[in-house]
């Protein structure tokens, strides 16, 4: 066994493999795969095999498109027999909200260029005539979805690695993981020691365990799943076709297709869900299976049955129920790994076979080039922080387990294991009604409840919820008096040090403020140059920078900052979240009502828009800026936290003759897309500046350069002779009882020509928008585009200027 490798990869199954091949593909060299049993033997042998291009998340639908492609070629690739099945697939809807649900992934679909139908029943009937369909009110039909023979794809992959130069080492365990001084890895295994540069934590349930030596505690648990093999089954034996996939979210709650001439059941029960080796898996287990718990999935079993009454009078020649790694929220955890450095992940994947062939190929990608061509947002290791613990990682994938058959609606959170992170408010504001959403562990008001709404309940929907109603009073009160929210849950990061200035102005695009109570709006980049944080940096000090940015990429700024202080630099990076709380004070009167808690003038030759100050409000030392993503005079107040409640309650107090009102993040949505500004849709790591339309927040002649600059000249060039893949664009939509919600499929003269990155309906201008990533040749201001929504195709106009305030005036207005 050689000592020395470029990458490491622990971790044998179908995951490992993938990045194999595709590191292999993208041309590395010096590459080895470990794995302590025999390939396949940990939870990739026993999975049932299923992909499909039915997906309404934009990232997994192209990760599951490349899957299926890749799958196709496989065999002819390497020679390696991977019994590719493209039988098709149908997911069927009982519930209205289920058919809006499969005609969301239409709308998503079409934008794929994958062959995708809604059908009637009578047609599903022809596919599948065996399937019981009563009660089914609508069918999705995937026709080039399929399933695939977990070890032999694995196997060609492991072959194609192979073929290219990657090693592969069989039945030695890996033992310990050490960092070296030079930032390299020792890899102690049973067959010796190996000095590599990277590792991949690839191990499928026995990732915890591995991330564990290198000080890492991944989020994630092992949750157990079960499907059944029937005897032959002889009204199969002369089908010249194989039949289809069937998904039921409703009856069953899972999925029944043919295994060769015998029936398969998976079942995903919608509770009691199960976990296993919470403390971690035994070393020793290889093709581990456990005892069948009839009990806890019988009632979808005898369902399933209801649904396939062929299979009735078949006995069960095989019970499989295995382990699978279940991250808290379901995704991969698909990155590099947090606080570490040249260690990644690839793991924590509950369908690898569905989504191991992209996973490869979009982490080969990241590592190869700084980023991939898909958001990696949803799967990158570093958006969970160090507020999951044991109980929470447990009862979240139990809890992800149970829904992976229910309906995934917009904004449906999860609630186990809440609250985790608070501030000062929360007892106060849910006295007020707040419903409230988790973002990176911190409650934050989502919409607050009328009276005649219930107090703590979520309203989801596909149309038009009731909650719409409610927040387009907070929207009324933001726009015409004023409005406050907490939105402690940004993330808050203070650089010092007399180097400072010039680390700062290293890391951001934009030119770093120059005197102390500047601020600006700026980007951090990869080396890509695409875009991975928008950030608020302002100068409070000459040398303290306090960077302010959305909540999930808390940990993914921290190491970016941390991780680029270069030897003899005198740069401190600390995390300040959780010492500061934010009340976002917006609207026409706003300025009034900061007035009665403070000494500090607020005009604007005192405090001009997009300047900061440190100043004394109701008693407390506040990091105050003028600014407002609300599009409204208004100010930002970071208060220390355990001076936020009663700052607040002195705002309110001041506020009520003024017709304050809370509002919540659902209102700032609402008001920001009126506004025209930009979220996290818009601005992901697939898009360079140029691309997303934010090169005005860009300063490429300042000295010294940044981060992605070179990349970012060479998007501009493109851009300014009309050659960019995508640009994004505002659009109005013209619909009728919908929104468009995220990833839509956009139309010019019939032709595709690009996605809805965000939407939503504006409730102050009752005008439904959306933020979109289309070709060039679309986005000319004034272009008649349609956008389908919810299945059906509605006119669509790019915007010039925003439909509200497109002057600008109202943020900057004096008093």
């Amino acid at each position: 066994m050689d000592s020395q490798a470029r990458v490491v990869i622990i971790g044998g199954g179908i995951m490992g493999a993938a990045l194999l091949y595709h590191l292999a593909k993208e041309g590395w060299k010096d590459l080895m795969l470990i794995e302590k049993a025999e390939l396949t033997s940990g939870s990739t042998w026993h999975a049932a095999g299923q992909i499909t291009h039915g997906l309404a998340h934009w990232g997994l639908g192209k990760i599951n498109k490349y899957g299926v492609e890749f799958y196709n070629q496989l065999e002819a690739e390497t020679g390696q027999s991977v019994s590719w099945h493209g039988c098709g697939s149908m997911r069927v809807a009982y519930l209205d909200d289920e058919m809006e649900f499969i005609r969301h992934i239409l709308s998503v679909g079409r934008g794929m260029e994958v062959p995708m139908e809604l059908i009637s029943v009578e047609e599903a009937k022809k596919h599948h005539p065996f399937f019981n369909f009563d009660g089914v009110k609508g069918v999705l039909h995937t026709p080039d979805d399929g399933h695939v023979d977990p070890a032999g794809a694995t196997f060609g992959m492991i072959k194609g690695a192979r073929d290219r130069g990657a090693k592969v080492i069989r039945h030695n365990r890996v033992l310990d993981t050490i960092q070296q001084p030079n930032g390299e890895w020792l890899v102690k295994t049973e067959q010796g020691d190996i000095t590599a540069e990277i590792v991949v934590n690839a191990a499928g349930s026995y990732a915890r365990q591995v991330a564990a030596w290198a000080g890492y505690d991944l989020p994630m648990a092992n949750t157990t799943h079960h499907y059944f093999v029937t005897d032959a089954v002889k009204e199969f034996m002369d089908l010249e076709k194989e039949l289809p996939v069937v998904r039921d979210d409703m009856t069953y709650s899972g999925y029944i297709r043919m295994e060769q001439k015998s029936g398969l059941i998976g079942i995903y029960e919608s509770e009691n869900a199960n976990t296993i080796w919470d403390d971690g898996a035994p070393w020793e287990a290889e093709n581990e299976l456990f005892e069948a718990d009839y009990d806890r999935i019988m009632p979808y079993l005898e369902k399933a049955l209801e649904r396939m009454p062929v299979l009735e009078n078949y006995g069960i020649k095989r019970e499989v129920h295995g382990a699978i790694p279940m991250p808290p929220d379901g995704q991969m955890l698909l990155g590099p790994a947090p606080g570490l450095t040249n260690y990644w992940c690839c793991c924590g994947s509950h369908v690898g076979i569905a989504w191991g062939p992209g996973a490869g190929k979009y982490l080969a990608q990241w590592m190869t080039y700084g980023s991939a061509d898909i958001n990696m947002r949803d799967f990158d290791p570093r958006r969970f922080g160090d507020y999951i613990d044991d109980e929470y990682r447990i009862e979240r994938a139990k809890e992800d387990y149970v829904l992976r058959h229910e309906i995934p609606y917009p904004g449906r959170q999860r609630v186990t294991g809440r609250p985790k992170k608070t501030s000062a408010l929360f007892e106060r504001l849910n006295a007020a009604g707040a419903i409230h959403e988790e973002v990176y562990g911190w409650e934050r008001p989502r919409w607050f409840a009328l009276p005649d709404q219930e107090k703590g309940a979520d309203i989801l929907g596909w149309k038009r919820p009731d909650w719409q109603r409610a927040v387009a009073e907070e929207c009324k009160a933001v726009r015409e008096r004023a409005g406050i929210a907490d939105m402690s849950a940004f993330a808050k990061i203070d650089v010092t040090g007399k180097d400072a200035e010039a680390f700062v102005n290293r890391m951001v695009a934009n030119r770093a403020p120059r005197k102390v109570g500047g601020q600006v709006l700026t980007h951090m980049l990869n080396t890509k140059g695409t875009i991975e944080a928008e950030v608020t940096v302002a100068r409070l000090e000459n040398d303290v920078f306090y960077f302010v940015f959305a909540a999930f990429s808390e940990q993914k700024v921290r190491d970016m900052l941390q991780q680029s202080i270069v030897d003899g630099e005198d740069v401190t990076v600390e995390v300040v979240s959780k010492d500061f709380a934010v009340l976002a004070l917006s609207g026409p009167r706003s300025r009034d009502i900061l007035r009665e808690t403070t000494a500090a003038p607020l005009d604007n030759a005192s405090w001009p828009w997009l300047k900061c100050r440190t100043v004394d409000i109701a008693g407390a030392a506040t990091r105050a800026f003028r600014m407002s993503y609300q599009g409204e005079l208004g100010w930002e107040l970071h208060v220390p936290m355990d001076k936020a409640l009663a700052v607040y309650d002195a705002i309110w107090a001041a506020g009520e003759p003024h017709g304050i009102a809370n509002f919540g993040s659902y209102a700032l949505n609402s008001m920001r897309l009126e506004k025209g500004y930009k979220g996290a849709g818009e601005l992901t790591n697939e898009v360079t500046l140029p691309e997303a339309d934010v090169m005005r927040f860009v300063k490429m002649d300042k000295d010294g350069g940044f981060v992605g600059l070179d990349k970012t000249r060479v998007s501009a060039m493109k851009a300014k002779a009309g050659d960019l893949p995508w640009v994004c664009v505002q659009l109005e939509v013209d619909v009728d009882d919908r929104d468009p919600h995220s990833s839509e499929t956009i139309y010019h003269n019939g032709a595709h020509v690009g996605q809805v990155s965000s939407g939503g309906r504006g409730l102050y201008t009752g005008k439904a928008l959306a933020y979109a990533y289309v070709k060039p040749s679309a986005a000319a201001p004034g272009t008649q585009l349609e956008v389908m929504v919810l299945g059906d195709r509605f006119p669509a106009t790019v915007l010039a200027d925003p439909v509200y305030d497109p002057g600008n005036e109202k943020p900057r207005v004096d008093g």
